[in-house]
């Protein structure tokens, strides 16, 4: 939140137990999406899950500015224009960018790797995130590549090659799902490297809002596309549920969350519980699809996030 507010701490087990949640939330939207697929075609999931996540988010935004309009108003007429920063041009050709990488073409990788991957392979892949960022900051001069960082990305990308060569890899995984993951978070590390200096003037919320409200504008064709011969009649409650836990808690929750946290503890902390989200991931899909936990999954995953950690420490 800007402006300065101060919030009081909550007690370490209160705050841990909330990060705790975010991670488990996050590590279960992979099972999740796998159950959703079985009744939604990815391109229809893709951009429903977008449009109801847009939905879930703007009252958010809409309360925060109106506690935010009230906090300014006790403090004096003067300080109401702060409430509103106004959009220069350079920043609404950004925030368009943000919402085709950030979200449309995110949100649509990420549900066709999905459902042409493991989750093994799908919450490894995502937790590459870091590296393709440090990739891309560096061609845009914002940060400098050292040995230890490059010796990270090396093992990482070592990490992603084992899980493909590796022989048992699992039936489920596939060259095309893992690419498409790779897509998917190469398109958020574009959102997270290009929002940086949207960030420096309008707040994380605010942000994130316009971004998936672009991106679902953008996908409005895909529902109109793929929702024209689709029976909605004949998908179940249950995969109703999983699009709406989608929308809700990985989307919205979970950043929420995450943003929260971030005002109590250093960033580089907060990312270590991220390491352990691909593992979670894989203990969920056992026992809820049958996903069978592979020796390559786990040694690549573990190569993975030996590089991302180098990467992110180095």
């Amino acid at each position: 939140m800007s402006g300065g507010v101060k919030r009081r701490r909550p007690s370490s087990f209160r705050l841990y137990a909330l990060i705790s949640l975010m991670i488990l939330l996050w590590s279960l939207n992979f099972t999740i999406g796998k159950i959703a697929l079985r009744e939604i075609e990815p391109l229809l999931l893709s951009a429903l899950r977008t449009a109801l996540a847009a939905l879930f988010i703007l009252p958010v935004y809409l309360w925060k500015v109106h506690t935010e309009k009230r906090r300014l108003e006790a403090e004096g007429p003067e300080c109401l224009p702060r409430v509103r920063q106004p959009w220069d041009r350079n920043e609404l050709r950004l925030l368009i960018l943000l919402g085709v990488f950030g979200v449309a073409l995110n949100q649509v990788f990420f549900v066709l790797g999905l459902g042409n991957t493991s989750v093994a392979h799908a919450s490894v892949l995502m937790g590459m995130t870091p590296v393709q960022v440090l990739l891309l900051a560096a061609v845009r001069k914002q940060e400098r590549i050292t040995l230890r960082k490059l010796l990270g990305m090396i093992i990482a990308i070592g990490g992603v090659a084992w899980l493909n060569a590796s022989p048992g890899k699992g039936a489920n995984a596939s060259l095309v799902g893992d690419v498409c993951m790779l897509l998917a978070s190469f398109a958020f590390a574009v959102f997270t490297v290009a929002g940086k200096s949207v960030t420096k003037r309008h707040d994380s919320i605010t942000v994130n809002t316009f971004a998936y409200v672009c991106g679902a504008i953008l996908l409005l064709p895909l529902i109109i596309w793929r929702g024209a011969g689709f029976d909605f009649s004949a998908v179940s409650g249950s995969a109703w549920v999983s699009l709406f836990y989608m929308a809700a808690f990985p989307s919205v929750l979970c950043y929420l969350i995450f943003y929260y946290a971030l005002t109590f503890i250093a960033a580089s902390r907060l990312s270590a519980f991220s390491y352990v989200q691909p593992f979670l991931a894989m203990l969920l899909a056992f026992p809820l699809l049958g996903e069978p936990i592979t020796s390559s999954a786990i040694s690549g995953g573990a190569l993975v996030l030996a590089g991302v950690y180098l990467t992110e420490r180095g």
